[in-house]
């Protein structure tokens, strides 16, 4: 009897949601770059809330971090998240609840000269801000 009730618990929190944040929708990613840069200075050029919203914001990173072949990015339809790390390897994750945008970084601890940097696009469907602040419009 017991055991059943465990199961039925156990079961029952496998089909619960936890909260309201979920992960941006899933497409084929039209950006999906990643490097490492030397010098630490450079990684000031990041955004501080890791979202870039438009063509402007992407030419002026892609040229301080020296990316070749920047693809163009429909701002009207996508965002770009950005992260950076300090160690040999990381992930970057988008998460929106309630249409609030939130991007974070984690990994490796094995510290490194210089940083890792990553950058993804995302659709902006449903999102209306970043980190409670507006989103600019394209």
């Amino acid at each position: 009897m017991i055991r059943s009730l465990f199961v039925a618990a156990l079961a029952a929190l496998v089909f619960v949601p936890f909260g309201t944040a979920e992960e941006p929708k899933k497409e084929k990613l039209t950006v999906e770059l990643s490097g490492d840069i030397k010098d630490e200075a450079l990684q000031k050029n990041a955004p501080a809330n890791g979202v870039i919203a438009s063509q402007k914001e992407w030419e002026g990173l892609a040229k301080a971090w020296g990316i070749k072949d920047a693809p163009k990015v429909d701002f009207a339809k996508e965002l770009l998240i950005v992260g950076t790390w300090k160690g040999s390897s990381f992930l970057v994750k988008a998460t929106v609840k309630n249409g609030d945008l939130s991007v974070s970084a984690g990994g490796s601890k094995d510290l490194r000269d210089g940083f890792r940097w990553k950058v993804q696009s995302i659709n902006r469907d449903g999102i209306k801000s970043v980190q409670g602040k507006p989103l600019p419009m394209a």
